[in-house]
């Protein structure tokens, strides 16, 4: 019987880092964890809660709730994944939406929402049989993976990529605007104190721009194939 590693995506937004470790979860029967629904749903709750807005965030207020936010996935047979429930509720449609986008780099800074969802991570993944992707899941949640990916792309083609996803699901966006979140983002994530988005020194870089999602699948798929038969 195969060994089951642990595989971690790391990267910018838009690069398709979801799309690939859900085909890699389906191919290798792993676990998926999307981790940065997990963001995306503890900023929903502070955006609710009135915690976060584009000019503010309320941290004190959102810290004293972190204790009642209950973070889950179930596997949804129909769609073929596992979807982000926030306590009992599904919002995989709400977490997803440009203004839950706009807001989670904000949330995603404070160390001590990133230490409450850390630990659920690595707790997921401590018997291996686990593709997990985000933004820290080489260098600090499962710095001694098995195989590390680092996923990068044109800002440009990723504000293009999510634009057409936002206007294939019925949203109604504005290009420029995708654009500045995605470059915000960047500058937020890769400056943040805690856990910025940097690549692991042992990650594998692939930038995407130009590399559609069946050729990188293929090659990574063979670095896992490599990985199993050590």
């Amino acid at each position: 019987m195969k060994k089951k590693i642990v595989i971690a995506i790391d990267g910018f937004s838009s690069t398709g880092k979801s799309t690939i470790a859900k085909l890699l979860a389906k191919k290798y029967n792993y676990i998926y964890v999307d981790t940065g629904a997990m963001y995306r749903a503890v900023t929903l709750f502070a955006k609710n809660n009135g915690f976060v807005g584009k000019d503010f965030l309320q941290k004190n207020e959102l810290l004293s709730c972190l204790k009642s936010i209950s973070l889950s996935f179930k596997f949804n047979s129909d769609l073929g994944f596992a979807e982000m429930y926030l306590n009992g509720n599904n919002v995989e449609k709400e977490i997803r939406t440009l203004e839950v986008s706009q807001l989670v780099s904000k949330v995603a800074a404070i160390s001590e929402v990133r230490k409450k969802l850390v630990a659920e991570q690595q707790q997921m993944g401590q018997e291996g049989g686990i593709v997990m992707d985000g933004r820290d899941i080489g260098t600090v949640v499962f710095p001694d993976a098995d195989l590390k990916l680092f996923m990068t792309a044109s800002a440009d083609k990723r504000a293009t990529r999510r634009y057409k996803e936002l206007i294939d699901r019925g949203d109604k966006v504005n290009f420029d605007e995708i654009l500045f979140n995605v470059q915000e983002r960047d500058r937020i994530d890769s400056t943040r104190e805690d856990s910025p988005l940097i690549k692991a020194k042992d990650a594998i870089e692939f930038d995407n721009s130009d590399m559609g999602i069946k050729e990188q699948f293929e090659r990574i798929c063979s670095l896992v194939d490599s990985k199993l038969e050590d």
